[in-house]
């Protein structure tokens, strides 16, 4: 079994430690962090007997194979890079650093000693998404021409009220703010398919109405982008208004095109006009149909064998990280992913300053 600690004790670690247990792979000996209610808390609730409020004394004393790393971005360089000096594997929580010359060294201090680090983009390994893997794997979809990402964002939403009655928030100081939390779990689903030579255009404006707190007031709720990388385009949308919330991918390639609703997990082909005249048009929705029962099966299946909570995806994503850790398998997510990742968002914060 696997020595993990988590550090940083927020909601979010719960997550975290009940799939750390679901796997059953490892076993969580230590919680930290600085505020020692949040340690109690968290350690009582789950019945961890580590308790630490500083990370280096954890290191120290529990001296464990895996950190996981549940805190604000602004400190995971320092926190990666102490768990990865003591010998330890590192799993982040998104986003992953600050910048991408943060990740940098992460990533790079992470090639010295040997060890590995991932990031919880999880949706990546969401049914849909697998599915698609698959897809891409056997040249089912020909090559990408197109991308379509829509992420929605409930501002009345637990966490959405959070950010927004607390101007002392983490989220208002990323470069980035609301977009900069959210845009990881929208770029990790289509770097796969695009380089480095990524050229940017950004639209990011506030919908809602002034509160007259400058803080609150300057965080943007609508956001549109444009990629281009060589002959591959991707458009995304992140929007705080629009109903219902989405979370969806359109992928469009020259054999065929397939739509991604990971709400609903679900994948299904683009519709078909291949017969001739009126009739032809009867018969697309019901092909849409059996492929939408197709997936109501599989869901069932999934839920019967206890496979369809909503963190299921980070499960199948820690299980390939804990893989990779023992040596039995490759980096859910490469390294160059990570940075790609990072250097586009860094090209869309740079563009809404630059539209200001």
């Amino acid at each position: 079994m696997l020595k993990v600690a988590i550090v940083g004790c927020g909601k979010i670690a719960d997550g975290h430690v009940e799939q750390i247990r679901a796997i059953g792979r490892g076993e969580v000996v230590a919680v930290c962090d600085r505020e020692p209610l949040m340690v109690e808390q968290l350690a009582v609730r789950m019945g961890i007997s580590g308790q630490f409020t500083d990370v280096h004394d954890m290191l120290a004393t529990v001296r464990p194979d895996v950190v996981h790393i549940a805190t604000p971005p602004d400190s995971h360089v320092m926190l990666a890079c102490a768990a990865l000096d003591a010998g330890c594997h590192v799993f982040v929580e998104k986003p992953f650093a600050m910048t991408t010359a943060d990740a940098q060294v992460i990533l790079e201090r992470a090639r010295q000693v040997g060890k590995r680090v991932s990031v919880n983009y999880l949706y990546n390994f969401e049914p849909p998404g697998l599915e698609l893997e698959k897809l891409m794997g056997k040249g089912a979809l020909g090559d990408v021409v197109h991308l379509e990402t829509n992420y929605g964002y409930n501002l009345a939403g637990d966490y959405g009220l959070a950010v927004m009655a607390d101007p002392n928030h983490w989220v208002h100081r990323l470069p980035g703010k609301l977009f900069h939390n959210v845009l990881d779990h929208v770029l990790a689903k289509v770097v796969p398919f695009i380089g480095d030579d990524t050229t940017v255009q950004v639209l990011a404006f506030r919908r809602r109405e002034a509160t007259g707190n400058p803080v609150i007031d300057a965080l943007n709720d609508e956001l549109r982008f444009m990629l281009r990388s060589g002959g591959t385009t991707v458009t995304g949308l992140v929007s705080a208004h629009g109903r219902p919330v989405a979370h969806s991918l359109r992928v469009v390639g020259t054999k065929d095109t397939v739509e991604l609703d990971y709400g609903t997990r679900t994948l299904v082909q683009s519709a078909r006009w291949t017969q001739p005249s009126a009739l032809g048009r009867l018969f697309p929705p019901w092909v849409q149909a059996r492929q939408f029962l197709r997936n109501g099966m599989s869901s069932l299946g999934q839920f019967r064998r206890h496979e369809f909570h909503y963190f299921q995806c980070m499960r199948v994503l820690l299980d390939r990280f804990y893989d990779s850790v023992e040596g039995r398998g490759e980096d859910p997510i490469p390294a160059a992913q990570i940075l790609r990742v990072c250097r586009v968002i860094d090209q869309i914060v740079e563009g809404m300053e630059t539209a200001r």
